[in-house]
């Protein structure tokens, strides 16, 4: 991708760390802020994934440190700001990508509680816990830009189904907002990306082929889902002080989504993927059927 930064948006002599930046969206953001001219610091817990992201960053004329680490660890975080300290002095910009979601999509009365357990402490208290551990060098700095990754379903109900990722979702926009009015005099700025789907062509056939697309389309009233260019606006809009007055904001980047009402008429397509785990319990549900045993006379 080939990415022209003018003006405010240029981020030469800052320096950003990211987390989960060993694939998806964690590269693709390490690519544009280092276009931008920021030197990049990339963590994630696939070590040996990080050097392809940090070949990227270098072949922009950046430079990059790769520090191996799990955001559920806080001992882990502390140490990716103590080797970016060490190596550039200051940070500027943390972008917390890192993330993880049960792709199964089962019911909640289905959902193990260490599933939803397992998603709440990545997605939300590992983002505090590396927010925590980089705060104190960002504020003795004069303050920076802190982008949280929050999502569309952290706005609201859906029946697109991960309860743990909904709650956690929600619980980075609350943070989002207290850490904004906390910080928000010592220059600190923080704020959230809340992304539909975004496809790739990693991505692509696979929400094809599941129905997913469809269904998303459906609910999006621009009725497609979000291509990866579009997401380099928003995030260096929020990274930078193109945003110098803009704090505590939720951004969608969504095709309006967020901004719609109501349920998708497509039926469901992971109920499908799911057999017993996407049957719904009722009244009428026995307790086999509720465990995920097969009813009488099956195999």
């Amino acid at each position: 991708m080939t990415v022209d930064i003018v003006g405010p948006f240029r981020l030469d002599g800052k320096v950003a760390i990211i987390t989960g930046a060993s694939y998806g969206l964690g590269v693709l953001f390490a690519e544009i802020l280092a276009s931008a001219g920021a030197d990049v610091v990339v963590t994630a817990r696939s070590v040996d994934k990080l050097a392809d992201t940090a070949a990227i960053v270098e072949g922009l004329g950046r430079k990059c440190l790769s520090v191996g680490g799990d955001v559920t660890v806080y001992a882990d975080c502390e140490r990716v700001v103590a080797e970016t300290m060490a190596m550039f002095g200051r940070v500027d910009i943390l972008v917390n990508n890192a993330g993880w979601a049960d792709g199964r999509l089962v019911r909640t009365e289905h959902c193990e509680p260490e599933m939803f357990a397992k998603m709440v402490n990545t997605d939300l208290t590992g983002l505090f816990y590396m927010t925590r551990a980089a705060a104190p060098d960002m504020l003795r700095g004069g303050g920076g830009s802190i982008v949280n990754l929050s999502s569309i379903f952290g706005n609201a109900g859906s029946e697109n189904r991960t309860a743990g990722y909904f709650a956690a979702k929600g619980g980075v926009n609350q943070l989002t907002k207290l850490l904004a009015c906390e910080w928000g005099d010592r220059g600190l700025r923080v704020n959230a990306l809340a992304p539909n789907f975004f496809v790739s062509e990693m991505t692509r056939t696979l929400l094809e082929d599941s129905g997913m697309a469809d269904w998303m389309r459906s609910r999006t009233p621009m009725r497609r889902m979000g291509e990866l260019p579009e997401l380099v606006g928003p995030l260096l809009f929020l990274a930078s002080s193109a945003s110098s007055f803009v704090t505590g904001t939720v951004l969608n980047v969504d095709g309006g989504w967020s901004a719609s009402g109501g349920y998708a008429q497509n039926p469901q397509p992971w109920d499908d993927w799911n057999g017993d785990m996407g049957v719904p319990i009722g009244p009428s549900t026995s307790v086999a059927a509720a465990a995920g045993f097969p009813a009488d006379g099956e195999d």
